[in-house]
């Protein structure tokens, strides 16, 4: 009974709450739209005095009254003027007080936390170097004088007399941009900048630009200027993975900001229009010059005397080199540049797994040394750069140049150079896929192209051959007449399909390789030569994991889409094996693994490269000088080729050979490769079975490709 009584009573509770819930809701939507009506009637209201006002002064108030003068029609603008000019400032406050409402409050974007670390480790958890992204907080008494001056100088010089738009600059930049005819200045005002990194993404239109405006002024109305001045200078891109001055300071310099001195501030400050193009470890010569433009306008403006001038020009800044595991200069600092890319602004520690092999990082070190030291001298070649990659693209050794710690230009990635014949194999690609074969005669005779007469090497020629023969001799003949019958656009269509994305149409002397590309574009592009014609995009970082141990990166593991058929696969993988067979790159044959590759020298012996690969591992070498002189009659089929084939030795070793995609293989190389790694009774139908170890040596277990068979174009 008093189970039924209790379920009785919960019922009518339930009903009472329910019709009371109805009448409340009743009651709010009656509130609602009481005072929706309160708000529209008071809008109504403002609108009429507002209207009424701007009728009252363009109708009847003393301005409106006629005058006696030659100027009786302008004069009946001005009140046509007021009324405008009032209506934009209602609608400016209205605007900037919605985004006081919405906006967070810029001071949480300050970076008041300890500083991220970066730790950088090799491919199995090896520690390679440690770099700071960014520093602590720097408040602006810790800021030297002359840092404000030269970024003023160069970013804003009405900073502290403007509202946070400067129309007198903006004319100036227009002025000077319409002069020049072509974007040299730019009209931001660095309110307007510090608006942009804070608040809003990197998008270009005139939506952007309007909320650029509004939140300038509400800044400027929030703090002073040296508050925001302040936030700037802690959230402005200096470049490498550097937010703000604190970490810039460090990582070019290795010194607290407020220890730096005049030349190494003009060279920050010059860093913000293009921290990428004026980047010290890219160009110095280039960020010393940006440096000296400011010290310049530094005199000129009476910010610094001519002694300091005198001083800071004569002693040009240097960079610190942070420290790092010898040989890995140049994979942490590119490590330390594409992490912020990938992952965003992060305030946690960050461990950055690579998909760098020490072993084989150490090994490209020496390759370099042992040729550059014996023969570089004698050769006029200063700097060499070296990338070996899977085919996937995971690279596993990049050294970017002989001497990290005089010059952290990375050459294997940045360095913009004519590749030369190397750059005709996508020649033959286009002309492969438009129906030529290997076997194709061509003609290999001299041409004339509206007076421009290229030569072969050597100035040989054979008449009547088959394309297999001219890329194995690199005929450059063979290679303007398909140039000419496929199209120059159309051969860089497939560069830049295959990667090569720099590639330009440059006209007929796009045949000889003249479009300028890197090191890193040309051996990812052959990498899709190596696994089968799939696309390829080079990765150096393998995993990103913060403190917590969130994984804020990973190397996507996905298939790759096909970009090339496996049939013109085949078919090049045919010619540029004849190549290292016996053409231009013979002396980089590895004897046991069939490779395959191509030869590149551009003119006056400037540069010469030699991209090759097994179907195991893709090889670049440029060698060559910075300053673009000449080299002593160094070609792509000598140096770099030696190089090259000390690494592969290297990086094949306790490896069996394959066949390369779309090729067959000698058989009895399986038998020889076993003998020379100490591997016994290789099975002669199932290749891919284990194998036995010979007694007293470690277990290999190795794959080889089909045994037998012949090219399947030939």
């Amino acid at each position: 009974m008093g189970l039924l009584r209790a379920r009785k009573g919960a019922e009518i509770v339930s009903c009472l709450w329910a019709a009371a819930a109805t009448h409340l809701r009743f009651l709010a939507l009656c509130l609602w739209r009481l005072l929706g009506g309160l708000i529209r009637s008071l809008l109504r209201l403002t609108w009429r005095i507002l209207k009424r006002s701007a009728v009252w002064v363009v109708t009847e108030s003393p301005l409106a009254e006629p005058r006696r003068s030659a100027h009786r029609p302008l004069l009946r603008l001005i009140p046509w003027v007021i009324v405008a000019i009032g209506w934009i400032v209602i609608t400016l406050v209205c605007v900037t007080a919605y985004y006081a409402s919405v906006v967070p409050d810029p001071r949480e974007a300050m970076i008041m936390h300890v500083p991220p670390n970066l730790t950088i480790l090799a491919r199995g958890g090896e520690f390679i170097a440690e770099r700071g992204m960014r520093r602590a907080y720097v408040p602006y008494k810790d800021i030297p004088r002359h840092l404000v001056k030269a970024v003023l100088a160069t970013e804003d010089r009405r900073f502290f007399y403007h509202f946070g738009f400067d129309p007198i600059g903006l004319a100036r930049a227009a002025s000077a941009n319409w002069r020049s005819g072509e974007v040299q200045q730019g009209g931001s005002t660095i309110t307007q900048q510090l608006a942009k990194n804070l608040f809003l993404q990197p998008r270009r239109n005139w939506a952007r630009k309007a909320e650029e405006f509004i939140l300038a002024l509400w800044l400027e109305h929030r703090f002073t200027k040296r508050e925001i001045l302040e936030l700037y200078l802690n959230r402005v891109y200096f470049g490498g993975g550097n937010y703000g001055i604190g970490a810039a300071a460090h990582s070019y310099f290795g010194k607290a900001p407020q220890d730096i001195t005049l030349s190494e501030a003009a060279l920050l400050a010059g860093l913000i229009k293009a921290p990428s193009y004026y980047s010290p470890t890219a160009n110095m010569n280039r960020a010393r010059m940006r440096a000296k433009e400011i010290l310049r306008l530094l005199a000129e403006t009476d910010q610094i005397d001519i002694n300091q001038y005198a001083e800071a020009a004569a002693s040009p800044p240097g960079l610190k080199v942070l420290p790092s595991k010898p040989g890995f200069g140049f994979v942490a600092d590119w490590v330390a540049e594409v992490t912020p890319m990938l992952t965003g602004e992060s305030s946690r520690n960050l461990t950055v797994e690579t998909t760098v092999d020490t072993g084989l990082q150490l090994a490209a070190r020496n390759a370099v040394e042992n040729v550059m030291r014996v023969k570089g001298r004698t050769a006029h070649a200063s700097e060499a750069a070296v990338l070996l990659l899977t085919p996937d693209g995971a690279v596993r050794a990049m050294y970017g140049g002989r001497n990290h710690a005089e010059s952290q230009f990375n050459r294997a990635v940045r360095a913009m150079r004519q590749p030369g014949s190397a750059f005709k194999p996508f020649i033959y690609l286009a002309a492969i896929e438009d129906g030529f074969t290997p076997n194709t005669t061509i003609d290999d005779s001299p041409v004339d192209i509206e007076g421009w007469r290229p030569v072969n090497f050597g100035k040989d020629y054979r008449g009547q051959i088959s394309l297999r023969t001219a890329l194995t001799h690199s005929s450059n003949m063979a290679a303007v007449r398909l140039m000419q019958a496929v199209g120059t656009d159309r051969i860089v269509e497939v560069a830049n399909r295959l990667g090569v994305l720099s590639a330009r149409n440059v006209g007929p002397t796009l045949a000889l390789g003249t479009s300028e590309t890197t090191l890193l574009e040309m051996t990812s592009a052959f990498s899709v030569f190596a696994n089968g014609g799939l696309a390829v995009v080079p990765e150096v970082v393998e995993r990103i994991v913060d403190d917590q141990g969130r994984v804020l990166f990973e190397r996507s593991k996905r298939p790759a889409p096909r970009v090339v058929s496996a049939r013109a696969v085949s078919a090049m993988n045919d010619m540029m094996n004849a190549v290292v067979a016996g053409g231009t790159a013979r002396s980089a044959s590895l004897d046991l693994y069939p490779a395959a590759g191509k030869t590149g020298t551009s003119q006056n012996f400037k540069d010469a490269w030699f991209i090759g690969y097994t179907a195991q591992w893709v090889g670049g070498v440029w060698m060559g000088n910075d300053n673009a002189s000449p080299m002593r009659g160094v070609t792509g089929g000598s140096l770099p080729a030696e190089i090259w084939k000390e690494l592969m030795l290297k990086a094949h070793e306790g490896r069996m050979p394959k066949p390369l995609p779309g090729t067959g293989m000698d058989p009895s190389l399986l038998q020889r490769a076993a003998e020379a790694i100490g591997i016994a009774d290789v099975p002669s139908r199932n290749p891919r079975r284990m194998i036995v170890p010979a007694a007293g040596k470690r277990p290999e277990q190795a794959e080889a490709g089909p045994a037998g068979g012949t090219s399947l174009v030939r």
